[in-house]
């Protein structure tokens, strides 16, 4: 859970929330399609942000190896 912020939960549980109303509300008719696609939108968005969270950790771990790396082989010269 480090890779989700706390808006991230926020947002998730607003958008469950929501989504969950709709589906209550309007039943099973043509405007709960138009509801399960906005849902589908803001999990995609999520999922990208949590992709994108997991790749800058992996980015700024091998930048800190390669840094350390360059600064051993400073030092042996």
């Amino acid at each position: 859970m480090k890779h989700f912020g706390v808006g991230s939960i926020i947002v998730i549980v607003i958008t469950f929330i929501l989504f969950t109303m709709a589906l209550f509300t309007t039943g099973f008719t043509h405007d709960l399609l138009l509801e399960a696609g906005v849902f589908l939108v803001s999990v995609k968005l999520i999922i990208m942000a949590y992709k994108s969270s997991v790749t800058s950790e992996d980015i700024h771990r091998e930048l800190k190896e390669i840094k350390n790396l360059l600064k051993n082989n400073k030092e042996e010269t």
